[in-house]
């Protein structure tokens, strides 16, 4: 069986992590492949590929000797993630990569797998290759992908998704389960679970949604959003209507119902129910409260229906989730 073609493809606002992680994990699968059986040819073929041959120089100061990106020469092509200061930056970023762009759509067109982890899957949405389809990303740039990419169907719950010609990964770390599932497409199963344990990766992830935390996610900080959000902050533990938020927002249901669809990707009490897991998330990993004591505070009566509320948002129960992520005294 010939060797699995894959192409880190290297940029100028490349973070270099996003480059040296899969290379690394990639080797390290060739390596672990030689010593399980010797003699055998080598199931992956890595290079660091870019739009332009030669030294590419990160933003972060670190330089890569690439290849020209040539699409019959690989099967696989990974792009590599984006170093920036803030969405503003990541946007004239995103802007400037214009011979990457190009460089996505040839390759598309001649059928190669395309791969991005983290906000990369940006570049991809930015070449028209993620329109209709199912995508994921960092998970705190949720509003500014739905916002910026309308036709793509971006679900940042997901760790990995899968749509065919089209691989994307969510924030950071989400990139060795990506890369581990080219060592599975290349090795099979055995390898790549022998090299995530080599690595000390853990397979058993399938969300991003335990680590989501909208105190960190990419939101409005001004104008009616941000006046609707305080004011729900201070009133979760109370019954709240639309009626109430619109008219301390001072416009009309129809008015704040769309806003929030533009600001937040939610109905306003969609988004109080996700404010409300966001508290009891705080209160499981910060207190000793019972539950059902948690469940008071978050403005519910019916402790199983928010649990299931609960389960349904965090893809983990609560008594899962303040196991694994309560903060421990040492």
């Amino acid at each position: 069986m010939p060797a699995l073609r894959v192409g880190i493809l290297v940029h100028e606002s490349a973070m270099a992590s996003a480059v040296t992680t899969p290379l690394d994990t990639l080797r390290t699968a060739n390596k672990l492949a030689h010593v399980l059986n010797p003699g055998a040819p080598a199931p992956l073929s890595v290079r660091i590929v870019a739009a332009r041959p030669g030294q590419v120089r990160t933003g972060g100061g670190i330089s890569f000797d690439a290849e020209l990106a040539r699409p019959d020469e690989l099967d696989v092509l990974l792009v590599a993630a984006i170093d920036y200061s803030n969405t503003g930056d990541l946007c004239r970023r995103l802007d400037a990569l214009v011979a990457e762009r190009v460089l996505l759509r040839r390759c598309a067109e001649a059928g190669l797998r395309i791969a991005s982890t983290c906000n990369a899957t940006l570049l991809l949405a930015e070449a028209g290759l993620l329109d209709g389809r199912r995508a994921t990303t960092s998970w705190w740039l949720a509003n500014l992908a739905r916002e910026r990419y309308p036709a793509v169907e971006f679900a940042v719950e997901e760790l990995v998704i899968d749509d065919g010609s089209i691989v994307t990964a969510g924030a950071a770390t989400a990139s060795y389960e990506l890369v581990l599932q080219m060592v599975e497409w290349a090795g099979g199963k055995g390898l790549a679970q022998n090299t995530s344990r080599l690595m000390l990766v853990d397979r058993e992830r399938q969300s991003q949604a335990p680590y989501i935390s909208l105190a960190l996610s990419q939101r409005p900080r001004q104008g009616l959003g941000e006046r609707a959000e305080k004011w729900l902050q201070k009133r979760l533990h109370e019954s709240i209507t639309v009626r109430d938020l619109a008219d301390h927002c001072r416009v009309s249901e129809r008015t704040l119902l769309r806003r929030f669809h533009e600001d937040f990707g939610a109905t306003p009490l969609e988004y109080v129910q996700k404010l409300r897991v966001e508290r009891a998330k705080a209160l499981l990993e910060t207190t000793h409260l019972s539950f059902e004591e948690i469940v008071g505070r978050c403005g519910y009566q019916d402790v199983s229906s928010f649990r299931r509320l609960f389960k349904h948002v965090v893809s983990m129960t609560p008594n899962d989730y303040r196991e694994r992520y309560r903060i421990r005294s040492r």
